[in-house]
């Protein structure tokens, strides 16, 4: 059964406070974790400090587009900012079945695409693996992308403009993807590694 007339408005302050509580100290949360101050906050928002520090306080109700200014200044969702302090519990899984492979244009090389859809604009993972002879030609990733090769088993080379470096297991090579770059299995073996490419990294000169 519903509620009507005080009642009602009574219930309806008491929602708007507590998402207005949560929004809060989600703000803060997320702030604190980047480390910013509250100046810091306000210049990459264009929210003023004093609006930030009473919205951290739960003593104003902010509008639906100073609420994106943060969003967008804390890199995340409007959903996220408004959840509540403690996230839930998150555990996603993917079957066989459901991840993605490709394979290079010999066919000697997999690519299992192990990483999260979400982060795929700015950070993909891979679980790779190459038969004997196999080679992995790739093209320029955008300006400042690192790849990080990491050898699992059998022994991999990279070549990267004209520089070739070789990996064991155990070992790893990181190295500039914003050129073309390519992976070889010289060896009579099968290699087998883990490869991440992070295409936001720092431009490295």
């Amino acid at each position: 059964m519903g509620v009507e007339g005080k009642d009602k408005q009574k219930a309806l302050e008491a929602g708007a406070l507590g998402v207005s509580g949560q929004l809060g100290r989600t703000v803060q949360r997320l702030r604190k974790a980047y480390n910013l101050s509250l100046s810091d906050l306000s210049e990459q928002s264009g929210v003023a400090k004093s609006i930030i520090s009473q919205i951290e306080r739960n003593e104003t109700n902010p509008t639906l587009s100073t609420i994106w200014r943060l969003a967008q200044a804390l890199d995340v969702s409007i959903e996220r900012v408004l959840q509540g302090a403690q996230d839930e519990p998150f555990i996603e899984k993917s079957s066989r079945g459901d991840t993605p492979i490709l394979l290079s244009g010999d066919g000697k090389c997999r690519l299992a695409i192990i990483g999260w859809i979400k982060t795929v604009e700015w950070l993909q993972w891979y679980d790779f693996s190459a038969n004997p002879g196999g080679v992995l030609e790739s093209d320029a990733h955008q300006r400042g992308s690192v790849e990080c090769l990491s050898v699992l088993e059998g022994e991999l080379e990279v070549e990267v403009a004209g520089v070739v470096e070789t990996a064991r297991a155990g070992e790893t090579l990181r190295y500039r993807c914003d050129c073309p770059h390519v992976i070889r299995n010289r060896t009579g073996a099968p290699a087998h590694a883990t490869m991440v490419c992070i295409l936001k990294a720092a431009v490295m000169e």
